[in-house]
């Protein structure tokens, strides 16, 4: 299958290309002012190295993938429309209110620490321009009070005099029975028809999140309807230069649940951190492939640094109440941890602080960017840092096509640290270094120490174009590290890996158990319903999206806990439908396990009654992988791919040390080289400090680890 994966990340924008049974890989900058233009340059870009104009490579794929953090990026900048919220009468302050945790939500660990800054977020729709509404519903779906239309009309009137250019209509119970917020969309559509110059979107909080959590509901359909605009223009604007030139397949985007839909059935917060999920879906395939079932996953970029988890060869670990910038919404999500530390990281003096050192989280993107990138930049980053200390080759950065000014590096670290300090540039650059390097250490003990791991159980897998420049001071404890050729876009490779998959979430609670009794359930018509449900939902979409829906596999997960306990697990489900009382004791027991994996076999309380709050389900159409096969290993001597020698700044002499310097393309199987050593490849660089070495393995993978 040919196919084209694109991820676009604050600095760069990666592609892999594969086409004809061959892959490679490209990185254009970002355009942060128009992404459709980074997207259709990257793509001529690949195109080119085929020996294809644009025109002539589209008309022969079959799938575009596509990752981005358009979302969060609209959302930092506040550019999002004027909304109005429709809510039932009584709860118009739900989400001002908000949960206790909502005065730190998003912020940093410092921020929290400082109590006199601490302020809740500006609302995204301020109190003025939120209404309720006379009905009610209760919480098994049964009308207490009809809707009053008459009361509707009114205030979406009152709404719109006040500027309003977009409804959220999320009803108390509105997710378990949605008549009231269908009608009210009615009754909207009624006063600002379809065509008219007037029309306005409506967003309905049941049909963006299916489940229980009116406070989470509310949000993540607030941030839908202000995001949908914005990424309305943008993926059209892609999709238009797209069609233009011959593309007729389907445009996929990656979503935060692991799962891929067409870019015009994809709900706007459903893509936040849809690159760093790629990547770690991504690290999942290969790690099957390679037999590892413990892996961290870190992909050091321009702008971040993302971390997640393969623990015991699974990714199924989510966050169910995620965080967006400052918002908690109801939407499940692969749990990724992103920083700020990049290559344009910026080091700060912090005068609080007693001009104490700090790098990141603000970073310098790609405009300016770095000051060695010649743009206008001024501020010292980790990328200066690196051309100062001579890990980064300012001729061939970018594989030449950006040429790196290290005078201006020299100066910005001098004028903005080094000077201020007393110190010498080199000794600031590398202070700048350990910094970065020790948060994004940090980043990682604090992920695997937290699911109850110890470091030495896992390996590093290397991603980003600054990951294998940062790797050796950052992989910490871990022993062993894993660089890959596609490592540089391993975000845009991870979507390669991944199948087509829609997600279904729905809330109904159903007891499996009885407490005190331990009876078994025999009503097993309300869990059958429920799944079926969830699967011509599902088929429906798959139709819609031009896929066979016979071509698909379906997957269920339940969110399950025990009586009388707070947490909830989700858990794969060995069954999609109940037929016996084997069925359940089957879903019963696999519940057992996860649960005790994940907290204590000292907590199961299965006398307290096991009961599913929620049935999420995975409809998934395979896709083709890319292969890594095996190749013969050549021997160790390394000399065929040496290339020169440079001074670099060691933090082991405190000094310039002449140093072997090697083109990672031309390594081959079996290959070994001892540090101090620099390995330069067209899109990354290597550091192999004096303690470490470096070896190419019979899979062509590069792997670090000490000597």
């Amino acid at each position: 299958m040919n196919s084209i994966d694109i991820d676009v990340g604050g600095t760069f924008t990666d592609l892999v290309l594969n086409y004809r049974g061959k892959s490679l890989i490209k990185k254009v900058p970002t355009t942060p002012y128009d992404l459709s233009v980074c997207f259709t340059k990257v793509i001529e870009e690949g195109a080119a190295a085929v020996g294809l104009k644009m025109e002539e490579l589209l008309p022969a794929i079959d799938m575009i993938r596509y990752s981005t953090t358009i979302a969060l990026n609209r959302l930092i900048e506040k550019k999002g429309p004027r909304l109005g919220l429709i809510t039932t009468e009584g709860h118009e302050d739900v989400v001002l209110i908000g949960r206790g945790a909502q005065w730190i939500d998003g912020t940093r660990v410092t921020e929290r620490r400082n109590l006199s800054i601490q302020k809740k977020p500006d609302p995204l729709i301020p109190r003025d321009r939120i209404v309720g509404v006379k009905e009610r519903v209760d919480s098994r779906g049964l009308i207490l009070r009809p809707l009053d239309e008459e009361d509707v009309r009114a205030k979406v009137r009152s709404l719109i005099a006040k500027g309003v250019r977009g409804f959220v209509v999320s009803l108390l119970w509105g997710f378990l029975n949605p008549i009231h917020e269908k009608r009210i969309k009615e009754i909207i559509r009624d006063e600002y028809k379809e065509f008219h110059i007037g029309f306005l979107p409506v967003v309905l909080g049941g049909q963006v999140v299916g489940k229980l959590g009116e406070y989470e509901r509310t949000l993540a359909a607030i941030l839908d309807a202000y995001l949908q605009r914005s990424m309305q223009i943008e993926l059209s604007a892609m999709w238009d230069k797209l069609r233009d030139r011959g593309y007729t397949k389907p445009l996929l985007m990656i979503q935060s649940s692991g799962g891929i839909a067409e870019v015009f059935r994809t709900a706007a917060s459903r893509t936040f951190n849809s690159g760093p999920v790629s990547g770690l879906m991504g690290a999942h395939h290969v790690a099957k492939i390679l037999g590892h079932k413990n892996v961290v996953m870190s992909d050091m970029g321009g702008t971040s640094f993302d971390v997640g988890l393969v623990v015991e060869d699974s990714v199924r670990s989510y966050d169910f109440r995620p965080i967006i910038d400052r918002w908690m919404v109801g939407i499940t999500m692969i749990k990724t941890l992103s920083i700020g530390a990049g290559g344009g990281s910026i080091g700060w003096l912090n005068k609080l602080l007693q001009n104490q050192v700090q790098v990141g989280p603000k970073s310098a993107g790609s405009m300016p960017g770095p000051a060695c990138f010649n743009q206008g930049g001024t501020e010292p980053t980790v990328t200066d840092a690196d051309v100062v200390l001579g890990y980064l080759n300012p001729d061939f950065y970018y594989g030449g096509k950006l040429k790196l000014n290290r005078e201006r590096s020299v100066q910005a670290i001098r004028d903005k640290i080094a000077k201020p300090l007393g110190m010498e540039v080199e000794q600031a650059a590398l202070i700048i270094r350990k910094i970065v390097n020790g948060n994004m250490a940090s980043a990682i003990m604090k992920e695997v120490h937290l699911r109850g791991y110890s470091p030495e159980e896992f390996i590093l897998f290397v991603g980003g174009g600054a990951g294998a420049t940062h790797v050796e001071g950052y992989m910490a404890d871990i022993p062993k590290a894993v660089i890959f050729n596609f490592s540089p876009v391993f975000c845009a490779f991870g979507s390669s890996t991944m199948d087509i998959m829609h997600v279904y979430e729905n809330s109904k609670k159903i007891t499996l158990l009885e407490p005190g009794t331990q009876k078994l359930t025999d009503d097993f018509s309300s869990f059958n319903r429920s799944v079926e449900m969830l699967i011509e939902q599902a088929r429906r979409d798959l139709v819609a999206d031009g896929l066979s829906p016979d071509a698909a596999g379906f997957v269920l997960e339940l969110d399950m806990l025990y009586g009388g306990q707070f947490h909830v697990k989700r858990t794969l489900s060995p069954r999609l439908a109940l037929k016996s009382a084997e069925d359940v004791r089957a879903i019963c027991a696999a519940f057992e396990k996860e649960f005790s994996e994940a907290f204590s076999p000292y907590v199961v309380n299965p006398e307290g009654g096991v009961f599913i709050e929620s049935f999420i389900l995975k409809a998934i159409v395979p896709t083709k992988k890319i292969e890594m096969p095996i190749m013969p290993l050549e021997g160790p001597d390394a000399s065929a791919a040496r290339k020169g020698e440079r001074p670099v700044y060691w933090a082991e002499t405190k000094a310039y040390v002449p140093t072997p310097l090697f083109a990672y393309e031309s390594l081959r199987p079996g290959n070994l080289i001892e540090g101090p050593a620099i390995v330069e490849g067209e899109y990354t660089t290597l550091v192999v400090p004096p303690s470490m070495k470096f070896s190419v393995d019979q899979r062509g993978l590069g792997i670090l680890e000490k000597k």
